[in-house]
């Protein structure tokens, strides 16, 4: 049987500390873009990467 490559083995997990006020603002802005509060952060923390020209282009 062949593997395949896992998606997630380039992915690096964090402890992130946010004051409560921001991470209900982030919780309600996922569920309004049905995102789990994790891919709304990947989501917005890539936008700001993108926008600073800071993320090597794929």
């Amino acid at each position: 049987m062949v593997e395949k490559e896992k998606k997630d083995s380039k992915i690096k997990s964090f402890v992130l500390r946010i004051d409560a006020d921001t991470m209900n603002a982030i919780e309600a802005w996922a569920a309004d873009e049905f995102r789990s509060t994790n891919g709304q952060l990947q989501w917005i923390i890539a936008e700001a990467l993108k926008k600073n020209g800071r993320l090597k282009k794929k």
